[in-house]
């Protein structure tokens, strides 16, 4: 008898992904330079070749239902791929006891057979929100303890509900279809980041850790109306479903995949087209711009902005339509701020974007 249908999935999903890691570092291999060759005659006989190390694929785990889940699987899986398991818990210090519940998320993945495993202190800051926040501080730990243990991976447990949630977010700010295209499969540096369950459902988790008796922590944070997310999960999505009808959550994550593909073909074209668009000396040409797609345009004028130095986090649609009226509605108005301190603004026939 095999194992319970939730259990079966969540270990499907991380297979996969560990075939894709291992696809993964295997090109890189390939791609590397050898490694120097070995002296003629090496001392002690005829020396065994060495072998490659295996890779360290990492979980980040808060001790939720979703990331134990990951765990678990993580933890199955990985021997027989010959993959090393590893996993970091964040500490993020917002809650009394935090300390101590790290210290439990640490001692359950150790018993599941993870190694190394360890505990991340960090302290979050207050720009762009409590939320946005506390994600900033996790991902710089995350990446810190990857580079740290050269891990292959990061695995992430965000689920198809996450996904239906990202998306209605990135719809209520009008930041276009790249914010409606949601979390990525595979994010960060080098495809770092991956997430095996963008197509499973919250409550194939819960049920994956409750057949299999794992505890989980339910983060009081995930029901605080103070948190825009936690409103949205249990006021808005319930909302939207018993107006629509159940299929919502499917719906948004297949909107999400679809966004995502049509914005990736507009990033591409934007990146061919952008060195036809730029005069001798590397600045824009509006006449060149203005004749371009506005979706294509827009991605160009963002770019130079990011390059300029404006923070991607904090360049918001209504920037890039301001930026754009110096090219299509052009009527001698000045210059435009950006935020990082970067300014935009139309100089003989070209637009100037730099620190001001």
């Amino acid at each position: 008898m095999g194992p319970h249908p939730a259990v079966a999935a969540i270990r499907l999903a991380v297979r996969r992904v560990l075939h894709d890691v291992l696809t993964d570092v295997q090109r890189s291999s390939e791609t590397d330079p050898p490694p120097p060759a070995r002296p003629a005659h090496a001392p002690h006989g005829h020396a065994a070749p060495e072998r490659a190390p295996q890779p360290l694929v990492l979980v980040a785990c808060s001790g939720g239902a979703d990331s134990m889940a990951l765990a678990s699987a993580l933890a199955f899986e990985a021997p027989k791929l010959g993959v090393r398991a590893g996993g970091v818990t964040v500490d993020h210090g917002l809650q009394s006891g935090s300390d101590q519940r790290a210290t439990e998320v640490v001692a359950r993945l150790t018993a599941l057979g993870l190694t190394p495993v360890e505990s991340v202190a960090v302290e979050v800051g207050r720009e762009g929100g409590p939320e946005a926040a506390a994600r900033d501080a996790r991902y710089a730990a995350l990446d810190a303890a990857a580079e740290r243990h050269s891990a292959a991976a990061v695995l992430l447990g965000h689920t198809r509900d996450d996904q239906a949630e990202t998306v209605l977010l990135g719809l209520a700010r009008g930041s276009g279809i790249r914010s409606l295209s949601g979390m990525a499969a595979t994010s960060g540096v080098d495809g770092r980041y991956r997430r095996p369950f963008l197509h499973l459902d919250r409550q194939t988790a819960r049920k994956a850790c409750m057949v299999q008796s794992l505890p989980v922590w339910d983060d009081p944070h995930n029901a605080d109306p103070a948190y825009t997310r936690s409103r949205l999960r249990h006021e808005g999505l319930p909302a939207l479903e018993k107006a629509l009808g159940k299929g919502v959550v499917e719906a948004l994550a297949r909107t999400a995949q679809l966004s995502r593909d049509d914005a990736d073909a507009l990033d591409a074209w934007a990146a061919q087209a952008e060195s036809s668009v730029r005069d001798a000396a590397g600045l824009l040409e509006c006449a060149k711009l203005f004749a371009l797609p506005p979706a294509v345009r827009r991605r160009i004028v963002r770019r130079a902005a990011i390059d300029a130095g404006a923070p991607a986090g904090s360049l918001f649609a209504r920037h890039i339509e301001e930026v754009d009226r110096l090219i299509t509605g052009w009527r001698g108005q000045g210059a435009i701020n950006l935020p990082g301190k970067v300014v935009a603004q139309r100089q003989g026939g070209r637009l100037v974007i730099r620190q001001g």
